[in-house]
């Protein structure tokens, strides 16, 4: 599996710009739009974010893939609240004799919270795809993250791939064996996938700090230097964030 870095096109201006510019910003849309009132700011968000990323060259079945948990989070949510908030009901139904009465303004609240999530991800999506995530940690440690969330954090992220590598292997190695081939072999065959797993993380886990520590790791991670802010980057970003402040007052 290849890490998320390698999706993405260098040339484009937004994988060039600083990453504390594009957290900062992104931070900053998050806000706005999780305490909008309305859709058109989520929406607005929603539409931008697809547009750069298809700008940035990335796949349509990526962007399905990144917003398939969203949208069944979105659709979990508007179920709820249809069925069990709000006072003015849209239509009843009985099913096996219990009656179920859907509510418009349930459904409008539901709504309002479903495009809120998709211009959230939307956004968190977008800074994904355009920062590599050396310079995304790097970014947040300028932004006096705690230290032991960001060396975690790289630790994982650097061991990921292995680990979904080695279970790649040892799955088609159970497939060729039919260990799917009924329920019964196949949950058998996931618990030892699973436990194989855990197995190799726990001594990948001793093989890096016994490596580390014999290479002089004293419990610092040093992370990228960064250069001074660019004024065209920064002039860009706030009137972009100044734009969605508009919508966000209206």
């Amino acid at each position: 599996m290849r890490p998320f870095s390698d999706q993405l096109n260098p040339d484009h201006f937004l994988c060039r710009t600083d990453a504390r510019v594009k957290i900062l910003s992104t931070l900053t849309i998050l806000v706005m739009v999780l305490s909008y009132r309305g859709v058109l700011l989520p929406l607005i968000v929603c539409g931008v974010g697809a547009g750069l990323s298809a700008s940035m060259g990335v796949r349509f079945r990526t962007l399905l893939l990144r917003f398939f948990e969203p949208f069944f989070i979105i659709l979990v949510i508007l179920l709820l609240k249809t069925l069990f908030s709000g006072n003015r009901p849209l239509f009843s139904i009985a099913f096996f004799g219990i009656p179920i009465t859907a509510h418009t303004d349930g459904l409008v609240e539901g709504v309002l919270i479903g495009c809120r999530i998709i211009g959230g991800v939307t956004a968190v999506a977008v800074l994904g795809f355009s920062t590599p995530f050396n310079q995304f940690m790097a970014g947040l440690s300028w932004m006096k993250v705690p230290r032991g969330f960001v060396e975690v954090s790289m630790f994982a992220y650097r061991y990921i791939f292995m680990l979904f590598d080695d279970a790649i292997v040892i799955y088609n190695a159970q497939k060729n064996r039919l260990g799917y081939s009924s329920i019964k072999r196949g949950l058998g065959s996931f618990g030892i996938l699973a436990g194989s797993l855990v197995l190799k993380a726990f001594d990948s886990s001793q093989s890096t700090a016994v490596a580390m520590s014999q290479r002089g790791y004293d419990g610092s991670m040093p992370t990228l230097e960064h250069r001074p802010f660019r004024t065209r980057e920064v002039a860009l970003s706030a009137i972009f964030v100044l734009l969605m402040g508009v919508l966000w007052r209206m």
